[in-house]
C-alpha cells in the first residue's frame, strides 16, 4: 500500500482561500483520507473525467469539488482547483465554469 504525497497548486490555493475555515477543514480532511491511498481507483466520491481544461480526476466531498491529477511514478496527487456545486451548476472562486 503505497501512500500519496499530496501537493496543491497556487491556483487551487487561491480557490480554497474562497471559502470558510470550517469549509476547507472538511476538504482537507476529505484529501486526506480519500487522496492518499489509491487516488486513481474510481470509488463512490473518485470519479475519472472526461476530456476537460481542468483535471483529469474529481473528488466530491458534499457539494465540494476537489480537481487533481495523480503521478503514479513519483506517487504525487496535484490539487489544481476546488470548487462547489449547486445543482447542475459547477462554481470555482464564484465563477460558473463549464466542464
Amino acid at each position: 500500500m503505497a501512500v500519496y504525497h499530496l501537493a496543491v497548486t497556487e491556483e487551487a490555493k487561491a480557490d480554497l482561500s474562497y471559502y470558510t475555515a470550517f469549509e476547507r477543514k472538511i476538504m482537507a480532511a476529505a484529501m486526506r483520507v480519500q487522496l492518499t491511498d489509491s487516488p486513481a481507483m474510481e470509488t463512490r466520491n473518485r470519479k475519472r473525467l472526461r476530456d476537460n481544461p481542468v483535471a483529469r480526476w474529481e473528488l466530491r466531498s458534499g457539494h465540494y469539488r476537489i480537481f487533481y491529477e495523480v503521478d503514479e511514478t513519483v506517487l504525487q496527487v496535484t490539487i489544481v482547483a476546488v470548487g462547489h456545486k449547486d445543482h447542475n451548476r459547477l462554481f470555482i472562486r464564484g465563477q460558473e465554469v463549464q466542464l
